[in-house]
């Protein structure tokens, strides 16, 4: 792969004692990475479990400079508790690296069924889950399909791609079953020829043998094994894809299936407000995602368990709302308002939809985050799509009108490759509306039940901007959500690279038309510029 080679000087910053305060920092921005030698290396195991927190100068993979800003700057600082609300699926809030950076609710006596505070939800603890015990759910356009014909383009558009989805998904479920069945032979053929199974990918290139079936049997396993480390592995990533395709079937675009009649509200009343419960957790194979982006955001940093996330001084309050399938307008809605009435400074919204029956239920609560000076940072989406041409849910501007609000930042997500393909294949992307990219690919995290594990998404790179914000307005908590929002996109590091869209090596363009700002997130050029602006050295 092609990286860069280190130039610049590393722990070149004098601190200057100011009159008050902290000192102001002397130091320089990394910055002119196009005119860095490139070299080809490996990226190792090592590496790639924080690849995310290291520096393009020094480690020449596209991390956010997240261990250079610590030893070199916030080592000798001293940060105020900020709240970051979690959006999403529910949080493991028992987890051996997240337990001491959960956020608790004060004002509220554990399981007395009694609103203690009286903020409208009773025994919120930890926080809310607007879901109640509901676990799967359709997906919007069959939301759209199931509630009847009203005359709309939406609702036909909605058809036909929901009846598009459902054949690809059959026909996709049975192609993976196809394939386990082949692995599941092939595996077993080998490990009778060999007479053990867990063999290596040499004993399986070391087989000589006359028999054809043995030969194919071989043949296709090490082309898989070039992809994946073990037979294993992929089992159970083929697994995972039958999985997959057969909830889309039973579920998503089940027409059949009610998954939110378990709630007891009705989704599409934004004034039915007396619904959820105080469990965040509710379901652990679900809440593997919001513990992830938990993580990644602030598991606790220097402890020697687990990784470290990259903010300290966080407390996650953990709002569950996103289920299996598309989640609904109204559960975001409130739990945009939810998180912000409850100290959230920042908002992490790693989900995504495209169709949207109730936008403005949403736009209005972002809006009002804006008012109390909330950052919401929020997922690209995965699907190689350019949002210019492309609505996807939430948003901050539709059919690239105007922003609704200066609070928004939505990330895409970069690979560990730096060169031509540092853009994650599935990421999301758009000059107009996507506003940074951050480390998505294969990242090591909190998982449910003390686990950790490599996912990947836009996903994953949202709570790695949001751990940055999060930085910032521990250290620098004078400054706007619109600032912190400014001097992320400002502070990125540039580069004039070609970049492979969507995974496809036909389809290029220079990394700075990909996104507003043409960066990707770099805490160290953040935390330099955040005391600039605090100090007044610099307007944005």
């Amino acid at each position: 792969m092609r990286i860069v080679k280190p130039i610049l000087s590393t722990a070149s910053m004098a601190l200057i004692l100011a009159a008050c305060g902290s000192p102001k920092l002397v130091s320089t921005p990394i910055e002119n990475i196009d005119n860095i030698p490139l070299k080809v290396t490996e990226v190792t195991d090592n590496q790639l479990k924080h690849w995310g927190h290291l520096d393009l100068v020094k480690d020449t993979i596209p991390g956010m400079s997240v261990e250079k800003a610590y030893h070199e700057i916030l080592s000798t600082r001293k940060g105020k508790t900020v709240i970051v609300g979690v959006i999403d699926s529910g949080v493991d809030i028992h987890h051996e690296d997240l337990k001491d950076v959960i956020w608790t609710n004060e004002g509220e006596k554990p399981n007395n069924g009694i609103d203690d505070d009286k903020n409208g939800y009773i025994d919120d603890v930890h926080g809310w889950n607007f879901l109640g015990k509901a676990v799967e759910e359709n997906l919007e356009l069959t939301r759209i399909v199931k509630r009847g014909d009203d005359g709309t383009e939406a609702y036909q558009k909605a058809k036909a791609e929901f009846e598009q989805k459902k054949e690809e998904a059959l026909q996709s479920k049975q192609r993976y079953e196809q394939i386990y069945q082949a692995v599941k032979n092939a595996d077993d053929a080998i490990a009778g020829h060999l007479g053990k199974k867990g063999y290596s990918k040499e004993e399986l290139n070391g087989i000589k043998t006359d028999d054809q079936k043995l030969l194919q049997a071989k043949g296709m396993l090490s082309q898989f094994l070039n992809r994946v480390d073990s037979v294993e592995d992929l089992k159970e990533q083929i697994k995972g894809g039958v999985e997959h395709f057969t909830d889309q079937l039973n579920y998503n675009l089940n027409l059949e299936f009610d998954g939110r009649a378990i709630v007891g509200d009705d989704p599409y009343d934004i004034n039915d407000t007396g619904y959820g419960d105080g469990d965040v957790i509710t379901d652990s194979d679900l809440a593997k995602h919001g513990t992830h982006v938990a993580g990644i955001i602030a598991a606790t940093r220097n402890n020697n368990i687990g990784m470290d996330g990259v903010a300290d001084n966080v407390k996650i309050m953990a709002v569950r709302a996103v289920p299996n399938g598309d989640e609904y307008d109204k559960d975001i809605a409130l739990a945009i308002r939810y998180a912000v009435d409850n100290g959230a400074k920042v908002i992490n919204t790693s989900f995504g939809k495209y169709y949207s029956p109730n936008p403005e239920w949403v736009w209005d609560a972002i809006k009002y985050a804006a008012e109390k000076d909330v950052l919401i940072v929020n997922a690209a989406g995965n699907e190689g799509e350019n949002l210019d041409e492309t609505n996807v849910y939430p948003n901050d501007a539709k059919d690239n009108s105007p922003e609704i609000s200066d609070n928004f930042l939505t990330v895409g997500a970069l690979h560990y490759e730096y060169g031509p393909e540092m853009i994650a294949t599935f990421s999301n992307y758009g000059k107009i509306n996507v506003d940074v990219f951050a480390p998505g690919t294969k990242i090591w995290a909190t998982t449910p039940e003390n686990k950790y594990e490599y996912l990947q998404g836009t996903s994953m790179a949202s709570p790695a901007v949001a751990g940055v914000a999060a930085v910032i307005r521990s250290y620098y908590p004078k400054l706007s959500a619109a600032q912190v929002k400014q001097i992320i996109m400002n502070s990125g590091l540039a580069s004039k690279t070609n970049v492979i869209l969507g995974g496809n090596p036909g389809d290029k363009d220079a990394f700075g038309n990909i996104s507003k700002s043409g960066k990707m997130t770099n805490l160290y050029n953040a935390v330099i510029l955040a005391d600039k602006v605090s100090r007044g050295d610099i307007n944005l």
